[in-house]
């Protein structure tokens, strides 16, 4: 059986296969960019595991209260490293991005103090931790303030907004580095090391925290290298490269970590406990492999952008030939009848649950329904290869992942034939 066989037996239409094949080849020089980054990466990650001595015994289960954690130490030394930050915490007991999110702000702010936000609305799940929608033990229940500053329309910051928006009780300055469910780009690490110099220089005690989720190592700098005081992100994208199978991590400096362990844990336990659940290994085999699982992530994006603008879709963003920050990819398909069957051919590539019929649905921490492709080895990862979109015009599909490009030209190409028998 050859290559072009098995993808018709996948169910691919032969037409949408011929033109899937030229859209690769004319990207020759933009994967190549793309490939010359992750070697980059790569070595990033391996010089800080051999600075750090990664060792066998790192591997070593603990349980328990976890005491004396060489593996747990180690790794967090690694993520501080390739962070360029003085601490980090990596844990299992970090459930995801949010709650990421949650303990860095929470264990930085304290009554009366402000939170704001300058890159907009932050991601729809941190409504409800903040109070923008009503929850029950939010920051504004306990005292903590939020305004936000909008970003420009061309998406850069609005720095005098910025400047009249500081106040005396603002504590700690949001930056959202992905775009969420929005339509803007998203930030660039010097964009966003512009904006943390501009901050600092109206008061150098604020403190800047960054939603590194979905950009870890699509650019050579991470936000710790250009002066942010927290990095946050989620184990089950990036930087879990498809092995680990749950955990979060924050990055930045030391008193500032501290305090995230101490509400993690309990005051006067902080990072010393915290038993690995043996994942020590799929820890460290996750960040190992993050950067090529990122480099297939981008060929993915990069492909089906390409794929959907010949194809006359006009507000596919990022371009194709536009520089990455995250892998993140906004197709905005037209009808709720294209959203649904497009994402449906996303979860029919799956190697898991590709019979399931995706459908839209509510979803926790979200005030609309949803349609989600999510055929992955860990439930929820994004960095294998997800799908999803809320129903509301004009439609618009969030897709990232894909830990082999092969994969993920398997997906746009039966989520796009998906659609022509749809049409028919």
């Amino acid at each position: 059986m050859t290559t072009e066989s098995m993808y018709q037996e996948i169910g691919i239409r032969p037409e949408v296969l011929k033109f899937g094949t030229k859209i690769e080849k004319s990207l020759k020089e933009r994967f190549d960019r793309i490939d010359e980054t992750a070697e980059y990466n790569q070595l990033k990650v391996i010089h800080a595991m051999q600075k750090n001595r990664v060792c066998a015994e790192c591997f070593n289960q603990s349980s328990g209260y976890g005491y004396n954690d060489l593996g747990r130490e180690t790794l967090e030394a690694v993520y501080a490293s390739v962070f360029h930050t003085e601490s980090a915490l990596v844990r299992p007991q970090i459930t995801c991005g949010t709650h990421a999110l949650a303990l860095a702000l929470s264990s930085n702010l304290r009554p009366g103090d402000e939170l704001l936000s300058i890159s907009g609305k932050p991601y729809d799940t941190l409504e409800e931790v903040i109070g923008i929608r009503p929850s029950m033990g939010s920051l504004k229940e306990y005292g903590v303030s939020y305004s936000q500053v909008d970003l420009k329309p061309d998406g850069s910051f609005d720095f005098e907004k910025i400047r009249e928006a500081i106040k005396p009780h603002t504590r700690l300055i949001a930056i959202q580095r992905s775009k969420g469910y929005q339509t803007r780009p998203t930030l660039s690490v010097e964009k966003i090391g512009e904006a943390i110099a501009f901050v600092k220089g109206i008061r150098k005690d604020l403190i800047v925290m960054v939603d590194n989720c979905y950009g870890e190592l699509v650019e050579k700098l991470e936000p710790g290298h250009v002066g942010a005081d927290v990095v946050v992100g989620s184990l089950m994208k990036n930087l879990g490269g498809g092995i680990a199978s749950t955990g979060g991590y924050i990055a930045g400096k030391a008193e500032l970590i501290h305090m995230v362990a101490e509400r993690l844990t309990a005051p006067g336990i902080g990072k010393d406990l915290g038993a690995n659940f043996n994942l020590n290994s799929s820890f460290f085999k996750g960040i190992f492999m993050a950067p090529n699982a990122v480099k297939s992530a981008l060929k993915t994006a990069v492909f089906s952008a390409y794929m959907l603008e010949k194809m006359g879709y006009n507000n596919v963003s990022p371009a194709y030939d536009e520089e990455r920050t995250d892998i993140i990819q906004t197709l905005e398909l037209g009808t709720k009848e294209n959203l649904v069957h497009f994402t449906q051919g996303i979860q029919a590539s799956s190697p898991i649950d590709s019979f399931v019929r995706v459908l839209p649905a509510p979803m926790p921490g979200y005030p609309f329904d949803e349609v989600m492709a999510a055929g992955s080895f860990t439930q929820g990862s994004t960095i294998e290869l997800s799908a999803d979109a809320p129903m509301v015009e004009p439609y618009t599909l969030y897709m990232q992942g894909g830990l082999t490009f092969e994969y993920g030209k398997l997906s746009i190409l039966l989520a796009l034939t998906n659609m022509k028998n749809n049409d028919q």
